[in-house]
């Protein structure tokens, strides 16, 4: 049994195979057991993530291998992410604290802030950029640090997510972020940016239900958004163009809820993303996009807020000047 695991590769193996039979479930910052299996070890440890692969074969002391194994038995018995054991996770190549305030870092937007949001932003100039929807404050702060020419604030209804944000800004020493308390843009009022960018909720309600006990420690409040997951999306959707400048972008999140966005709204001219491994339930709009489709728009983010059916689908794109 245990009494045969003796250097930091033993103890890897050994974690990775006991999450595989437990039939552990994956996806807060590393989708798999071999790399959840390092990320404990090493943080029991007090080991860098990048050790090198020599370092493998050197023997562990009694007690570490005591304290390794007593997260790994938390990780099997509990279902508590590997991220808020550690109290770390990796997002764009920077390591952010993580705990059960907010969701952990795991965006495939990540990709898009370190190539600079090209070929989307097709150039334009950024002075101001938004995280909605900030959480932890992963997004915003890698924005800032990748764009140190970026003013970048992050906002969100939570108290207690901000405060972590807050923690990030600190940790990472983020000088050109603000956060922001605000239900979407209900404090934003007359602000304006060239770049939102959203990992907003959209886990539909049934989805929510389903989900493995992993994402029980984790806030609801970041996960469900309704029926079609598309309840707070809608209404960023509807007033985003109040607060981009006149070529602005917005870029969202979505996940599987893709599929009831383009039900919902099949005439909005949508881009989207194809990441490394595929499309992700990402989407590019232009403002000039959601202005022209702006009647239809805010018909459904206002029904869903008063809790009425749908309205049904325009014949015709409704004018822009609808917006004003």
């Amino acid at each position: 049994m245990t009494d045969e695991l003796h250097t930091i590769i033993d103890l890897i193996r050994y974690g990775a195979s006991r999450f595989q039979a437990a039939g552990l479930t994956f996806g807060h910052s590393y989708d798999n057991a071999i790399d959840e299996a390092t990320q404990l070890t090493l943080h029991a440890l007090h080991l860098p993530h990048d050790l090198g692969p020599a370092y493998g074969q050197a023997r562990v002391t009694l007690a570490e291998k005591e304290d390794v194994l007593a997260l790994f038995l938390r990780r099997i018995e509990e279902r508590v992410p590997a991220a808020y054991l550690a109290g770390e996770a990796w997002f764009a190549g920077l390591s952010f604290k993580s705990d059960p305030r907010a969701l952990v870092p795991r965006s495939p937007i990540a990709e898009l802030i370190e190539s600079g949001f090209e070929p989307w932003l097709g150039g334009r100039e950024v002075r101001r950029a938004l995280d909605l929807c900030t959480g932890s404050g992963c997004i915003a702060i890698a924005m800032a640090h990748y764009r140190p020419d970026w003013h970048v604030d992050g906002a969100d209804i939570s108290e207690d997510a901000l405060s972590l944000a807050h923690e990030n800004a600190q940790r990472l020493l983020s000088r050109n972020t603000r956060f922001v308390q605000s239900d979407l843009f209900a404090n934003l009022q007359g602000e304006h940016y060239d770049l939102i960018v959203s990992n907003p909720p959209y886990v539909t309600n049934a989805e929510t239900d389903a989900l493995p006990r992993e994402y029980s420690y984790e806030p609801e409040l970041g996960l469900r958004a309704g029926d079609d997951g598309l309840d707070l999306v809608l209404r960023m959707l509807r007033d985003a163009p109040l607060h981009l400048t006149d070529d602005g972008l917005l870029i969202c999140e979505v996940g599987e809820s893709e599929q009831h966005l383009v039900r919902l709204l099949p005439e909005l001219p949508l881009i989207w993303v194809e990441f490394k491994v595929g499309q992700m339930g990402v989407f590019v709009a232009d403002r000039h996009d959601l202005v022209a489709h702006h009647a239809r728009i805010r018909a459904l983010a206002d029904a869903r807020e008063a809790g009425a059916p749908a309205p049904p689908a325009a014949a015709a794109p409704p004018s822009a000047g609808a917006l004003f």
